[in-house]
């Protein structure tokens, strides 16, 4: 199976970016692959999943994942890890969506 994981250092310079300096063309979405959103969500005490935006050292927007307990309470440690295996659009698009151009 792919890694498809991030140290919390590359997410927080990542969630920082996008922060500070917001693309001016934004991603109309982002392809997320199901292996890796399974294996997030089997982790132990998920239940939810929250997404952080972000943008790495290239510009390529990034849509981040981590893993939620029953209480709303982020789920960062050796366990529980942050996903990026997220690919945005464009150049990864389903063009005859109609959300792609609604």
């Amino acid at each position: 199976m792919p890694d498809f994981t991030i140290s919390l250092e590359e997410a927080q310079t990542w969630a920082l970016s996008w922060r500070n300096n917001p693309p001016k063309d934004l991603a109309k979405g982002h392809l997320i692959p199901g292996e890796a959103l399974t294996e997030l969500l089997a982790a132990e005490g998920v239940v939810d999943v929250r997404a952080y935006m972000g943008v790495d050292e290239t510009g390529t927007q990034k849509l981040m994942l981590v893993g939620v307990d029953s209480s709303g309470k982020d789920l960062i440690d050796e366990e529980h890890l942050i996903y990026d295996f997220t690919q945005p659009c464009p150049s990864c698009c389903d063009t005859s969506s109609p959300l792609y151009n609604p």
